[in-house]
């Protein structure tokens, strides 16, 4: 085990004289745009000592990296950010440092719009029109509020709603803890990131699993499905720059499949396929129609550990029904349709001898690594999709080997996960994270079989109060923009919102009462890796500086709400947020004695660990010994044919065109190439993650917007028809909004695709003719979920541009 501790001798604090700082303001950069420099502040004080020090801190937004920061502090204000020294950069050991994201935090930090005071609203909901309150004020209220919710609804009226604008291990569970203490709220399952990957591998494999992205030095081949690491997660501690060395070190050659040409494909790639956007499962078809009719299967992989690819290996319940996988790629099963390349050619827009050739290199290269991204998922019917991919890389027994993978997405070495202790939740109804403005809109309406109600047969109340923190999801990040804004208008129907921001973002709008709140660096704060390969690491940072104007913390406030409610002693423990701090860390030493003590952490900043095994291979024990090392499918097996999923095909009450099958095979979905709609609205419009935010992190940030602006991505095709030029204001409508945006004409996208990134800050007159010029696409994107995982399908959605 080979482990790199970091000593940062610049967290001391000293001080420095006039000479050095203006030293420092002399020797500006370019890096000085993003904060990575000090800038010139004017003429110094020569006779005045300055204060400086610089701390260790990270970038905790939803990128999947949680990269390191060192940030330089003079007289109690951040003045510049650097994101080095932390490792010697080599493969395996590499570096955490921060993308331009981060780097760019100081001008988050010390933003002119950032939210300084507590304040009530005054107008309708999503007006934004606040007065200034005191703090007591803001407790008094959110305590009797939340008390008269309580005692009228009871427990299961509260929403606790998903957020992921802070990743910090030891800050955002504050308010799941106040929760359960309180009498818990109705849980929730799934997320908007990765839910339907999540819900429907376990039918396969028995768990969602993947391979390390670092053993991509293993493979030979690798094939990406709308995987795009390169924007998503562009920092050190995200996949990308490993991924980079994996390649360069083992010579793969890559192909991704995108309906865009993504700077993943143009950095990394050697070879583009451009597919019509939720129609992969039927590339996938064809695929294993070729390597079925030439015997470039793994036979001897599918009888030891499948259930469900011929007739010999279907359970009892299928057999002699046309219904195993093969049956139903060779046109032997329910719908009597052969999987030919030719047949996909027709839906994904793919040649047929691309197809083929495709199929040649995946079914010889060995060992061949298949990867699909979030993308393919977050569509109608992304479940099957999801499912689908995977059957790659068990046709040709790449799974449970080096160099191979699950067909997931990536995955890295993980030592130590530590959050402040939540309790359970008492309250045992849950229902899918999307569906929580039909939870508002109609809840008494909502049921198990149906609405994928969990814990009951039917939802018994409503959501009456929401509790949200460091999320811009009420809105901006959650479906339908517009539908959405009339539920939450209505404030007869959900009550009571709290909301915790930096910023007036759109969600923000939407509280009854909005509290101004510290960024993790302001406060005591640590994090763990998601996706460094194999390497685990730990980032421990104090608060960088003192809090300013009236903002304080979450748990500040909800010690005083606790208070308030007579639950203080229980909520506290009698600890600070050091206090917890400390608790937390000291805990996972108990089950890691390798970790550093407390205090020394606290010195080192940073703490690295690479993965004793080399790489993460997912699914290697079941591989060596199936019998001893079973999966935690019915069967033991990778399940081809699931029973559990039949059963649920054939009870749950299902939407038209609603599709949950017991093969992962394509099934078309609402809103497709092929729905009737597209006479009315010809275009497909998917969303991408764009790199100038972090979903909606970093949307205000001008330096970003100005090197990334939020542009329609249209072919020239497409363009010429409706008489667009590059760099024309367009408006981009379907029944559910308009969106007014520039239009980057470009080939990069296929024919029939328009998109836009996510996260774009929605920017809309509420009371007027609504249109977006923000750029949101959730202004556009539908509120009917996925039917397995009752998840978001913000990816599928047609559309119409015009010039505006």
């Amino acid at each position: 085990m080979t482990e790199t501790k970091e000593h940062a001798v610049s967290r001391r604090t000293f001080v420095k004289g006039s000479a050095l700082a203006g030293l420092g303001a002399a020797t500006l950069g370019s890096g000085a745009l993003f904060g990575c420099a000090p800038q010139a502040t004017g003429e110094v004080d020569k006779g005045k000592a300055v204060e400086e020090k610089v701390a260790w801190g990270h970038c905790s937004v939803n990128c999947e990296g949680r990269c390191a920061l060192r940030l330089h502090v003079s007289d109690d204000e951040v003045t510049w950010v650097e994101s080095d020294n932390t490792g010697n950069d080599e493969y395996g050991d590499h570096q955490i440092r921060a993308c331009l994201r981060g780097r760019s935090i100081r001008r988050w930090i010390n933003h002119p719009d950032r939210l300084s005071y507590p304040m009530k609203r005054v107008g309708k909901r999503g007006e934004g029109k606040f007065e200034q309150i005191s703090w007591d004020e803001a407790y008094d209220l959110i305590a009797e509020n939340y008390q008269r919710i309580l005692d009228q609804y009871g427990p299961e009226a509260i929403w606790n709603h998903y957020a992921s604008g802070v990743n910090a291990s030891n800050i955002g569970s504050f308010l799941s803890r106040f929760i359960n203490l309180s009498g818990g709220c109705l849980g929730r399952y799934g997320s908007y990131s990765s839910a339907q990957i999540s819900a429907a591998l376990p039918y396969l494999y028995g768990k969602r699993t993947a391979n390390s992205n670092s053993d991509i030095v293993n493979a030979k081949l690798v094939v990406m499905f709308g995987e795009n690491s390169v924007e998503t997660k562009a920092g050190g501690a995200g996949p990308t720059y490993h991924l980079e060395q994996a390649l360069e070190q083992g010579g793969a050659k890559v192909i991704v499949i995108d309906p865009r040409y993504s700077d993943t494909v143009a950095s990394r790639a050697d070879q583009w396929i451009p597919i019509r956007p939720g129609t992969d499962a039927a590339l996938v078809d064809a695929i294993a129609h070729v390597l079925i009719e030439e015997d470039l299967v793994d036979h001897e992989f599918l009888a030891a550990y499948c259930i469900g690819y011929d007739e010999d290996t279907m359970p009892e319940s299928a057999k002699g029904q046309g219904k195993s996988y093969k049956a139903y790629i060779g046109g032997q099963g329910a719908d009597g349709i052969e999987k030919t390349p030719a047949w996909a050619q027709a839906i994904t827009g793919i040649a047929a001898d691309t197809i083929v050739q495709l199929a040649h290199e995946i079914g010889t290269a060995k060992p061949c690594a298949i990867y699909q991204g979030k993308g393919p998922q977050r569509q109608s019917n992304g479940e099957q999709t999801a499912r689908a991919i995977c059957m790659l890389p068990v046709l040709t027994g790449n799974v449970g080997i080096n160099g191979g993978n699950t067909g997931s997405d990536l995955d890295g070495f993980y030592f130590s996960a530590f959050e402040v202790p939540t309790g359970d939740n008492p309250v045992g109804t849950k229902i899918a994270t999307f569906t929580w403005t039909d939870a508002i809109d109609h809840g008494t309406e909502m049921t198990k079989l149906a609405h994928g109600v969990r814990g009951k047969d039917k939802l018994e109340v409503p959501i009456k109060m929401i509790f949200n923190f460091a999320g811009n999801t009420i809105t901006n990040q959650h479906s339908d923009i517009n539908r959405t804004h009339a539920i939450l208008q209505d404030d007869s129907k959900c009550e009571f919102i709290v909301v915790w921001e930096t910023f007036m973002t759109d969600s923000a709008k939407y509280a009854d009462v909005l509290l101004p709140d510290l960024m993790p660096v302001e406060q005591p704060n640590f994090v763990s890796n998601d996706y460094a390969g194999n390497m685990g690491f730990i980032i421990m940072g104090e608060a960088v500086t003192s809090p300013k104007f009236e903002r304080r913390t979450l748990y500040a406030d909800l010690r005083e709400i606790a208070k308030r409610m007579g639950k203080e002693e229980e909520f506290t423990e009698g600890r600070d947020e050091e206090g917890w701090l400390k608790f937390c860390y000291e805990e996972a030493c108990k089950e890691d004695s390798d970790l550093p003590l407390f205090d020394e952490m606290k010195e080192m900043g940073v703490y690295r660990r690479k993965d004793p095994d080399g790489h993460q291979v997912a699914l290697k024990d079941f591989r060596t010994d199936p019998v001893a090392n079973p999966l935690k499918t019915p069967s033991g097996k990778i399940e081809i044919y699931s029973e559990q999923l039949a059963e649920i095909a054939a009870t749950w009450e299902l939407a038209a065109g609603d599709i949950i099958d017991p093969l992962p095979v394509y099934a078309p979905g609402a809103e497709g190439w092929d729905d009737p709609l597209h006479a009315q609205y010809p275009l497909q419009m998917p969303g991408y993650h764009y790199k100038a935010r972090a979903h909606s992190s970093y949307g205000c940030i001008d330096v970003l917007k100005q090197a990334n602006p939020q542009e329609l991505w249209i072919s020239p095709v497409d363009a010429e028809v409706r008489g667009i030029k590059d760099g024309s204001t367009v408006q981009v409508f379907n029944d559910r909004g308009i969106v007014e945006i520039v239009a980057k004409v470009t080939p990069r996208i296929m024919p029939g695709v328009v998109s836009m990134g996510q996260g774009a800050w929605h920017d809309a007159d509420m009371a007027g003719d609504k249109v977006d010029k923000g750029g949101c696409i959730n202004t556009l994107t539908s509120l009917r979920p996925t039917p397995l995982a009752k998840a978001n399908p913000q990816h599928t959605n047609l559309v119409e541009v015009k010039k505006a």
